[in-house]
């Protein structure tokens, strides 16, 4: 299928403007760039309440934002922990605002957004003891944060999939921690990988391969290889006991084809491929229509998987 309409509009916009390639930039202008990327999302949805928490994190506390969906027949929820993209080197609370607040209305889950530590400032392993502590806080917190303990999901889009998906693995190891589903948004689960996708949408494609490169040389310290299972979650040598897992690729993204393989791996996994979409298209709610739709069919198969008690929300 060729590139959604609306997709190929802001590649050619961004293209006339003469944006960089990401990877050819500061620290600081990456991470501006991606605010800026990230401002086509919706931030301006209604939700019934938001609020923010500091816990205790291994180097100093961690930020959480918790979304309560605007349209819920229960005060105990399902709870979705979820970790933002950018690289683990970009990203924040806010840039994911117009992510978090539709998908805790599409998925009736509370919501609690993780801001980790960024590359390469904190090297691995930073944001995942971050995204781990915070995911064992939630579990250990459900009763006082209005969660059910029994449905409680990680999910992270991008490189926020890749902590989600390392958080199932290092949880199945840990005593009374039974996460119920990973929700992976076109989640980079192979910093090695070297796939027919990676080359096929190397650059034009909004994610470039340079900049894949570029960002793993920020996170990962010297000495350390990116095919480790715990810098590449496809790469674990075991993935029997994981939650069911629900991933998203996109059509021209170069790692759809990670997408797809540890959707494979995996005992139960949804897996659906979205048709002319990039990386990051779900992140365009404001200016791609398809994103929303996408939305709210990832919404219906969260509350399908938390059994369905949960009335769509709009």
């Amino acid at each position: 299928m060729p590139l959604d309409p609306h997709i190929k509009r802001i590649l050619d916009m961004l293209a006339a403007a003469g944006a960089a390639d990401a990877s050819r930039l500061n620290l600081s202008e990456r991470r501006e760039a991606f605010r800026k990327l990230m401002s086509l999302s919706e931030s301006n949805v209604a939700v019934g309440h938001v609020e923010e928490r500091a816990l205790p994190g291994p180097d100093g506390p961690i930020r959480v934002r918790i979304y309560t969906p605007i349209d819920t027949r229960s005060d105990r929820l399902p709870g979705l922990v979820y970790f933002h993209g950018g690289g683990l080197v970009a990203g924040s609370l806010d840039t994911h605002e117009g992510i978090c607040r539709p998908l805790a209305n599409a998925t009736g889950c509370r919501l609690v957004s993780v801001d980790y530590r960024l590359a390469p400032e904190h090297k691995f392993p930073a944001a995942i003891m971050d995204g781990y502590v915070a995911t064992l806080w939630a579990v250990e917190h459900a009763a006082e944060l209005r969660i059910d303990r029994d449905r409680i999901a990680v999910g992270g889009d991008s490189a926020g999939g890749t902590l989600a998906a390392i958080v199932c693995q290092l949880a199945r190891q840990a005593r009374g921690v039974r996460l119920a589903a990973q929700l992976l948004l076109c989640p980079i689960t192979d910093f090695a990988a070297d796939t027919e996708s990676r080359c096929a949408f190397a650059e034009g494609y909004l994610l470039h391969k340079a900049t894949l490169d570029r960002d793993l040389e920020h996170y990962v310290p010297a000495g350390l290889n990116p095919a480790d299972p715990c810098v590449s979650p496809l790469r674990a040598p075991d993935f029997r006991g994981l939650p069911p897992a629900y991933i998203h690729t996109a059509e021209f993204d170069p790692v759809r084809d990670e997408g797809r393989a540890y959707a494979d791996r995996l005992a139960q996994a949804g897996y659906t491929c979205h048709p002319g979409m990039t990386h990051l298209f779900y992140g365009m709610t404001s200016v791609v229509p398809y994103a929303r739709s996408a939305m709210k069919h990832i919404g219906v198969e969260i509350r399908a998987a938390f059994g369905g008690a949960l009335r769509h929300a709009g």
